[in-house]
C-alpha cells in the first residue's frame, strides 16, 4: 500500500511536533503547566469546532486530523498527543520524559508510515499493521531516545513503546489511543529498570 499525501503530512507533523516539543522542554521555553494550558485550550477548541468553524483551527482540522475524527472529536489526535507529553513529564524525570516523546514522535510516526509503504509481513499482534513498520519504528524511536538515554534504556524503551504501538488495546468499545499509550509505556520501562 502506498501513503497517501494525507497521511504522510499527519505523520510528518507528529514528528516534527515532538522534536519541537523536546527541544522546547530541554531549554525551559516550556514546561508542564504550559503543555496543560494547551490541552485545556485543545478541549475548548475541539468543542467550538463541533458547533462552528473556527478560523485557521478548521484549515488545520483538514490538512491534518481524520475525517471521522473531525465530526467526532475535533483535534483528538494533537489533544491526545499533548496529554501523552503531559503524562510523561508529569510522571518520570525529565531524561525519561524527553526520550520518551522522542520514542512517540519518531517510532511511533516511521512505524505507521514504514508499515503502509514497506509492509508485507503481517504482525502478530495486529490486524492492520506489519512488523517491517515495527522494526523501523523500533530503530527510529531507539535513536531519538539514545539522545537522552543510555543504550540499554533507550532500546528498552523503544522496544516496549513499539510492543504495544502494535497492539489494539480497548477500554470497553473504545480503543485507547497510541499518542497515550506509547510514551507512558517507554518511559515506565526505564523508570522501573532503574528503580530495580
Amino acid at each position: 500500500m502506498v501513503v497517501g499525501k494525507f497521511e504522510l503530512n499527519r505523520q510528518l507533523f507528529h514528528i516534527f511536533l515532538g522534536i519541537a516539543i523536546v527541544v522546547l522542554i530541554k531549554y525551559s521555553f516550556i514546561s508542564k503547566e504550559l503543555i496543560l494550558l494547551a490541552i485545556i485550550a485543545g478541549i475548548i477548541l475541539s468543542f467550538l469546532s463541533k458547533k462552528t468553524r473556527v478560523p485557521v483551527i478548521h484549515n488545520l482540522l483538514e490538512k491534518f486530523e481524520r475525517e471521522e475524527d473531525i465530526n467526532k472529536f475535533p483535534g483528538k489526535g494533537i489533544i491526545f498527543y499533548f496529554i501523552g507529553v503531559y503524562i510523561v513529564l508529569l510522571l518520570f524525570p525529565k531524561d525519561i520524559a524527553m526520550a520518551s516523546i522522542m520514542v512517540l514522535a519518531l517510532g511511533d510516526s516511521v512505524s505507521h508510515l514504514f508499515g503502509l509503504h514497506f509492509g508485507k509481513t503481517k504482525h502478530p499482534l495486529s490486524k492492520t499493521k506489519y512488523l517491517e513498520g515495527t522494526y523501523a519504528g523500533l530503530a527510529v524511536g531507539f535513536m531519538g531516545a539514545l539522545v537522552f538515554l543510555p543504550w540499554q534504556e533507550a532500546l528498552l524503551a523503544s522496544v516496549a513503546a513499539m510492543i504495544v504501538e502494535a497492539i489494539e488495546i480497548k477500554i470497553g468499545a473504545a480503543q485507547v489511543d497510541d499518542n497515550l499509550i506509547v510514551p507512558f509505556v517507554a518511559g515506565a520501562v526505564v523508570w522501573l529498570v532503574r528503580l530495580f
